[in-house]
């Protein structure tokens, strides 16, 4: 196989389903080595008897590419330190990370356990930070050694992180989370010739299935804006070589859509160059907001 990433070894979290495997047979159909992780869990991080893991990579074999197969919790230090090892010892370099993994444990706010919260922190968080830090490990020793990487990491956020979405208050939090560890990423890892993006995208998952149940495409067209399939094409380039310049970025991505999401800037100020009174302060931030832009709904409200 030939392609952008003709040469490159790609680790993809959660390839088992839906995301993950678009995006683990999309990176092998451009000629990358591909290690395919998935802990094989149900939607709700229980235990799950099948091993997608293991089908994707047969899926991957089947069509020419290569792959490996990791069922490693990528959510502790010794899961994710095998997995960035199954890269090393198999294909003998790494050059792309896509942090995919993750699952819901919906509730309103007043209804959410604290396990429901710390559960879902785990896998979106922790299950970034810690392949990530790996990762970065090797890329760094690689750059002091004179073998600067062109080494790419792709994270996953949502619209939930971006604007909030009610119902999922841990979720929401856990992939706002994804976006600030990305900025802080991109910007130390730069020097090692590492890039860190996030996309935050819309698709027909597990996790969605209900909300996007009906196709998004129009009449007669035949595409399916809802398939999985639509945002690997972005990642595979994130994810490449030809993505050169383009790091610290959020891309939100639906059906045949992209778009760049600018994040907190500053907007509208003022300054007394002294302490205000909370009845000045309440006005001035009042003024200040007539001059503001108005902010995106959050979804579900």
């Amino acid at each position: 196989m030939s392609g952008i990433c003709e040469g490159r070894t790609v680790v993809v979290t959660g390839a088992g389903r839906g995301l993950g495997r678009a995006h683990a047979l999309a990176f092998a159909a451009e000629g990358a080595h591909v290690v395919v992780n998935d802990l094989g869990v149900g939607l709700d991080g229980a235990p799950d008897a099948d091993s997608p893991a293991a089908q994707v990579v047969a899926e991957i074999r089947a069509a020419g590419g290569e792959a490996v197969a990791h069922g490693g919790d990528i959510a502790t230090t010794e899961g994710a330190n095998s997995l960035i090892t199954t890269a090393l010892e198999t294909y003998g370099r790494l050059d792309t990370l896509v942090n995919n993994a993750g699952f819901l444990r919906d509730r309103m706010l007043v209804n959410l356990d604290e396990d429901d919260w710390d559960a879902v922190m785990r896998v979106h968080l922790k299950g970034h930070f810690l392949p990530l830090k790996q990762a970065a490990a090797y890329w760094r020793a690689e750059a002091k050694a004179g073998r600067m990487p062109v080494a790419r990491v792709v994270n996953t956020s949502s619209g939930a992180g971006l604007l909030g979405s009610v119902g999922q208050g841990n979720y929401s939090a856990a992939k706002a989370g994804i976006v600030g560890l990305t900025l802080v990423a991109a910007a130390e890892f730069a020097r090692y010739g590492v890039q860190v993006n996030a996309i935050a995208p819309a698709a027909r998952t597990r996790m969605t299935e209900q909300a996007f149940a009906q196709t998004m495409a129009a009449p007669g067209s035949g595409f399916d804006a809802m398939a999985p399939e639509n945002v690997s094409p972005l990642v595979v380039w994130l994810g490449s070589a030809g993505s050169e310049g383009v790091s610290g970025r959020v891309f939100e991505v639906e059906g045949g859509r992209i778009t760049v999401m600018e994040g907190w800037r500053v907007g509208p100020s003022t300054d007394k160059g002294e302490r205000w009174t909370p009845k000045e302060a309440g006005e001035t931030a009042r003024k200040l907001l007539e001059e503001a832009g108005t902010p995106g709904q959050v979804y579900g409200a």
